[in-house]
């Protein structure tokens, strides 16, 4: 085990709210990969929008194109980061810094179903978004008929800056059912404990 390895599980094992289970080393390396899925993407959109991609440096934006881009890249990465959440004690435990709130118990639900909806949603939307590059299902958006580069250096990023975000859907899957396994887990030991005591 590196240093860095000792680090996280000490850093994850003190991390888990007092009486439960810490969350797996698995669990919190595939829930820091889901960022770094979703970045790729971000950088490249962000490159477009600068005429860094090395496609498209002619085309025209409109005035609210550059902003909705960037945004989206934003938005997206601030999305992939909330999967953290599903390792870290902000995810079942209210922060202290949130006012009325601080403290209280997140229930299972309010996390398990927006995450298991988010990931069926993202492994629907990518696949198809794959399969539509792929297979031409929609007609191309663009004035030159192609819906984004079809050869050279600008179409190998494209497929190398979107291709991570086919595993964000079923990382974040993948993470959903772990803290729905452990938080069920933690509270029937919970409930035993009050039991046996």
């Amino acid at each position: 085990m590196t240093t860095h390895a000792r680090h996280t599980a000490a850093a994850t094992a003190a991390c888990a709210p007092a009486g439960r289970e810490p969350v797996p080393r698995w669990a919190v390396r595939v829930a820091h990969a889901v960022p770094l899925c979703v970045l790729p993407s971000g950088l490249w959109r962000v490159a477009l929008v600068l005429g860094l991609a090395g496609y498209d440096e002619d085309y025209q934006w409109a005035a609210w194109e550059r902003p909705y881009v960037i945004g989206l890249s934003v938005v997206s990465e601030g999305l992939a980061l909330l999967a953290l959440g599903l390792v870290r004690p902000w995810g079942e435990v209210v922060p202290r810094w949130v006012p009325w709130l601080h403290g209280r118990r997140i229930p299972i639900p309010v996390v398990v179903v927006p995450a298991a909806l988010g990931a069926t949603l993202l492994t629907v939307l990518c696949a198809y978004a794959a399969l539509n590059q792929i297979f031409g299902f929609v007609e191309p958006m663009n004035d030159n008929g192609d819906s984004g580069p079809t050869g050279g250096p600008a179409a190998w990023a494209l497929w190398a800056a979107y291709a991570p975000l086919l595993a964000w859907g079923p990382l974040l899957a993948v993470l959903t059912v772990a803290y729905h396994r452990r938080r069920r887990a933690d509270e029937a030991s919970a409930a035993a404990r009050a039991v046996a005591g």
